[in-house]
């Protein structure tokens, strides 16, 4: 309810400007104030940066005056901003800032005057207005309204460094699952778990396992709760999934490890265990997950001892060291993935021709001659057909 309140007291700032000329970028969020609100401040936005690009860009050594009215203003704009995403942090409707817009919004907050206008410094570019994309963006957040919800913690796996449960949650009438890191991990395991949870929250794909709400007092997070491992389904449907059933699942992981990428990721343990299946009625939806290996630029938590894990993974890596990984050995294992969702073997013998090209080029001897990227590898893919 006091979320609610919120997006109310902020609304009623509001009343005299609202806006709904943005609308529609935000029909993600339920809340019919709340769109509104995004509307409002989006138009606001766009409309005083227009007004700064007047002044804009600023050369070396010269700077330029932004008039007192709009200053004050977008003082007014920023403040509701920040202070409507500090009280929705961790509700239903909790929400990010686009990174290019929060980067001109810290800008401005070191320079703008309340009186008198604002000096402009010098070197400031023309800021991109937005007239089609949104400023404010859904953030995957759930709050458990009653802590007393999470209950009957049943242990369904365990790995090095957690343990996951499900529970069915009263407030939201559904299952989640909550993984948990173990007691007597180290520090910078921690650091690594929590990582874990932050790059799965970071990546917006319906390929990536959702996760919700981390706990610092209990290093543990909530997650969607998944009906199936890749590998349970493809062991027991194998006989019965049709050429082009099998096909579309993997174009789905394909569309995961793309996105992925995109991201300057790499997954690192990539199995048939760590890709899990939501079931629904007409079609079984793929949801990478585990990413406490996932590999980031400058990441200082990527320790070169770091164990090989991922079984479908490069034997040589064994020789060149698991800190050699690159994108040549995880577009090895997406072959592997890939040949396990279409054969249902994980082992390469009697290899069929209609899969031969595919997994000689994805798993050569010869790194160079392997697929380079995911969109190399998507199109081998897609060229293969039913002949056996």
């Amino acid at each position: 309810m006091k979320y609610v309140n919120s997006i109310e007291a902020h609304y009623r700032k509001l009343k005299d400007s609202l806006s709904n000329e943005y609308e529609d970028l935000y029909e993600s969020f339920s809340n019919d104030k709340l769109r509104m609100l995004f509307s409002t401040l989006h138009s606001r936005l766009v409309n005083l940066f227009d007004t700064m690009n007047e002044r804009l860009p600023t050369r070396d050594g010269i700077t330029a005056h932004f008039w007192a009215d709009p200053s004050r203003e977008l003082i007014e704009t920023i403040s509701i901003t920040e202070a409507l995403e500090r009280s929705l942090k961790s509700s239903q409707f909790a929400f990010s800032i686009d990174d290019y817009y929060r980067e001109k919004i810290s800008l401005c907050n070191t320079f703008l005057s309340r009186s008198g206008g604002s000096t402009i410094p010098s070197n400031t570019d023309k800021i991109e207005l937005y007239y089609k994309i949104p400023i404010f963006l859904p953030q995957k957040s759930i709050v458990l309204e009653n802590q007393k919800t999470v209950k009957n913690l049943k242990l369904i796996g365990e790995g090095s460094y957690a343990q996951v449960f499900k529970y069915f949650d009263d407030f939201y009438h559904r299952t989640f699952a909550l993984k948990r890191a173990k007691k007597d991990l180290n520090q910078k395991e921690i650091e690594r778990f929590k990582r874990e949870f932050q790059e799965m929250n970071n990546l917006n794909s319906p390929y990536i396992l959702d996760v919700y709400c981390y706990n610092d007092k209990n290093q543990e997070y909530i997650m969607d709760f998944m009906d199936i491992s890749l590998s349970d389904y493809i062991i027991s449907k194998n006989i019965q999934l049709a050429f082009q059933e099998k096909k579309n699942l993997g174009i789905q992981i394909i569309k995961a490890f793309r996105h992925i990428h995109s991201k300057q990721l790499l997954h690192r343990d990539i199995s048939p265990k760590n890709i899990l299946l939501k079931l629904y009625d007409d079609v079984p939806v793929v949801k990478v997950a585990d990413f406490g290996l996932v590999r980031t630029h400058n990441s200082s938590l990527t320790s070169v001892n770091t164990e090989l894990k991922g079984y479908f993974n490069d034997p040589n890596l064994l020789v060149e060291g698991f800190q050699n990984y690159n994108i040549l050995h995880e577009t090895y294992a997406l072959t592997r993935i890939l040949y396990f969702v279409m054969s249902g073997k994980s082992n390469l013998n009697k290899v069929k021709p209609s899969l031969k090209a595919f997994i000689d080029k994805g798993l050569h001897i010869d790194k160079d001659l392997r697929f380079k990227s995911v969109d190399e590898l998507n199109e081998a893919f897609h060229n293969i057909k039913k002949v056996d």
